[in-house]
């Protein structure tokens, strides 16, 4: 059975998720609509939909004049195996003592290793992006280098892959929170899943604005693998809730924007002590004093 896709993109958030939700009343129906920021600094947001049948393109012609958005890319995709495909594209990663899995490759977990279970299936985050990878490392390095302390914030956490990195490795609190109530069910469904129900405490929050999160300081290391903007708007909170000598690792950040963020930690009090690139994200980590 074939399947269409129709994608198109639009400024603004609003407009973005309004197009999505007319999207849903074509005939025919799409199966699933997806809206999505661009992580390019640009503003866009990509807005798409999956069709069994093939779309109504004059209708979605009509609706990108409405929304002002570029006139939408129809294709048909080829019939394939997309279990199997997942299954072969997204192989375990290593990232210092962590690895990660899904559950196809269960046998390869390393006798030595710290194991986290993430399915790709459960959203973004799933450890193959070059962000999580990066902050995984840098968390890592500090425990290589006897520096980690707790207790542990993970600042939109997505699926709590480092809250969970975290919980592995430490006896102590750890804290996960994400703005979406979404990610806040998909977090405590991997934990489930990984045998850790109930080691983090996952809540729903704007940036650091919870009560759970402001008990549960002043933390050791903070993880913060967002965007750019929402980065250096929260550099004065995430700072205020550092312990002395804590860390804090970010990402989600371009290479380009990595000198605009260190700035902005710096305005606030915290020197960078490593930066590391994988492709063309950054992750920096920085200290305290």
């Amino acid at each position: 059975m074939p399947t269409y896709t129709a994608y198109t993109t639009l400024p603004g958030k609003a407009p973005a998720e309004e197009l999505g939700a007319a999207l849903e009343t074509l005939t025919p129906v799409p199966t699933g609509v997806g809206v999505f920021e661009i992580e390019d600094g640009s503003g866009l947001w990509e807005v798409g939909a999956y069709f069994i049948e093939a779309p109504d393109e004059t209708a979605l012609a009509l609706l990108a004049a409405a929304f002002d958005a570029r006139p939408f890319s129809v294709s048909e995709l080829p019939e394939t195996d997309w279990v199997a495909k997942v299954k072969r594209e997204l192989a375990p990663v290593t990232a210092g003592r962590f690895f990660l899995y899904g559950s196809h490759d269960a046998d390869k977990v390393p006798p030595d290793a710290v194991p986290l279970l993430i399915e790709a299936a459960m959203a973004f985050g799933t450890g193959h992006h070059g962000t999580t990878q990066g902050c995984l490392r840098a968390f890592d390095a500090l425990l290589s280098a006897g520096q980690a302390q707790g207790p542990v914030l993970d600042v939109g956490c997505g699926t709590a892959v480092l809250a969970m990195a975290a919980a592995r490795v430490f006896d102590t609190t750890v804290v996960a929170s994400d703005i979406d109530p979404v990610a806040v069910d998909v977090a405590e469904a991997n934990l489930a899943a990984n045998g850790m129900a109930g080691q983090v405490i996952c809540v729903e929050a704007t940036g650091l604005d919870h009560p759970e999160i402001a008990g549960a300081g002043p933390f050791g290391v903070i993880f913060a693998n967002i965007l750019k903007g929402p980065l250096i708007d929260l550099a004065p909170a995430i700072t205020a809730a550092l312990a002395p000598q804590g860390h804090v690792i970010l990402s989600g950040l371009l290479n380009e924007q990595a000198s605009e963020v260190i700035n902005a930690y710096a305005d606030a009090g915290l020197s960078v002590v490593a930066r590391d690139e994988i492709g063309e994200w950054t992750t920096l980590t920085l200290k305290m004093p």
